[in-house]
C-alpha cells in the first residue's frame, strides 16, 4: 500500500514496531470512552488478542500524525471490521474517515462490525459513513449489548 498523505497525517501499513503504541492508543481511547472500566487491567488480555488474533488474521492500517500513532483500523478477509481506534485528540477530525475509507477500499464487497449499543458517537460516525443497523446482539467477551452494522457498496 502506498503511503497516503492527507492533511497532517498519513496512512500506512502496520509494522511490528507499532505494537506498543497501538496497544497504548487502544487503552487510552477506550478508557476515555468508558471511564468506569479499568482498561489498564485489560492490557495483558488485549496484547495477547492483538498478537494472536488481529495481527495474523487482519489487515491493519495505521494513521500517523507528527510521527506518532494517532489511529488504526483492522479488517479481515471476510470484511469484518474488529477495531477502529482514533486517539481522543483526533476525535472529530479526518483520521477516522480516512481509516474507514481505507477499510472500504480493502473490503469492496462490504463490511460488517459490532459497535457497543451505548456508544452513540461511534454509531453516528458509522451511519454518516454509509453503515446501516442490521441487528442487535451481545458481545460474547464483554457481555455488553451491541449493534450489528453493515456497509454495502
Amino acid at each position: 500500500m502506498p503511503e497516503h498523505e492527507t492533511e497532517s497525517f498519513k496512512l500506512r501499513p502496520y509494522a511490528p514496531t507499532d505494537e506498543d503504541a497501538a496497544i497504548a492508543l487502544w487503552q487510552t481511547t477506550w478508557q476515555r470512552a468508558y471511564p468506569a472500566i479499568d482498561f489498564a487491567a485489560r492490557v495483558p488480555w488485549w496484547r495477547e488478542r492483538w498478537r494472536n488474533e488481529l495481527v495474523p488474521n487482519t489487515d491493519i492500517v495505521v494513521a500517523e500524525h507528527s510521527g506518532e500513532l494517532a489511529g488504526f483500523v483492522t479488517i479481515d478477509a471476510a470484511g469484518y471490521l474488529d477495531q477502529l481506534v482514533v486517539g481522543p485528540a483526533h476525535w472529530g477530525g479526518a483520521i477516522a474517515g480516512a481509516l474507514i475509507h481505507e477499510a472500504k477500499r480493502r473490503s469492496p464487497a462490504g463490511i460488517t462490525l459490532l459497535v457497543n449499543a451505548d456508544n452513540a458517537r461511534a454509531i453516528r460516525f458509522y451511519a454518516r459513513n454509509g453503515f446501516a443497523h442490521t441487528g442487535d446482539a451481545v458481545n460474547p467477551t464483554s457481555g455488553r449489548p451491541v449493534k450489528r452494522m453493515e456497509w454495502k457498496p
